[in-house]
């Protein structure tokens, strides 16, 4: 399952470079949504189902995974030493009650951005920290994915404290990969978003808006 997994990763990504102080990842515009491969993943049953919309502080992604499991994402080079800072706003307005996250039967998240490296000539020697908007777990809390230890998954918000509302965190990429692999990242390579229930057969809706990098 670890192959499937990691290959999964990096099937999802399209090429692009950028280099600012504040790097904006996605425009999520109905124009990018359709240059964006959605990829789903091998042995779920559907497509993750994204589309786009307003609000009042500019353009959002909608997911709606449904018993589905598919991602987005874009190989994009960021230069951690000038921004490691990932910074993601987003909103769970329905959620995935009563799984074991750290588990491969409740490995689902409403909603969740891969930062990955490449480390090898293969898939499979890279690594990615998971960014999860978990259902059950604890703000601060990580463990490895239970399809591989070269994915650690970490909580940066949770739907015990925001439930359908709009929460924007942060967290310093360069140092989580100090921290949960033992690297020394000056460069990533890719970034990608995904909503999962193909592990719980369950029903999520997550939002996504205005993810980007920067220098603090």
């Amino acid at each position: 399952m670890f192959k499937t997994f990691l290959y999964f990763l990096i099937s999802l990504i399209l090429f692009s470079s950028v280099s600012a102080k504040n790097i904006k990842i996605f425009e999520f515009t109905e124009k990018e949504l359709s240059e964006l491969e959605i990829r789903k993943v091998r042995g779920a049953d559907n497509k993750t189902n994204y589309t786009v919309g307003q609000n009042e502080n500019g353009n959002f992604l909608k997911a709606v995974a449904d018993n589905a499991a598919s991602g987005l994402g874009k190989e994009i080079k960021i230069n951690l030493n000038e921004t490691p800072f990932i910074n993601i706003t987003w909103k769970i307005e329905k959620d995935l009650q009563g799984i074991k996250e750290n588990t491969k039967k409740g490995h689902d998240f409403a909603a969740r951005v891969f930062a990955v490296k490449k480390t090898g000539a293969t898939p499979l020697s890279n690594r990615a920290i998971n960014y999860v908007f978990s259902s059950n777990s604890n703000v601060g809390k990580n463990w490895p994915s239970p399809y591989t230890k070269k994915s650690i998954d970490n909580v940066l918000a949770s739907t015990k404290i925001n439930f359908n509302e709009w929460i924007t965190v942060k967290s310093n990429v360069k140092e989580d990969f100090k921290k949960y692999h033992d690297l020394d990242v000056n460069e990533l390579d890719g970034l990608a978003i995904m909503a999962d229930t193909d592990n719980s057969k369950m029903k999520s809706v997550s939002y996504f808006q205005n993810i980007y990098f920067s220098e603090n």
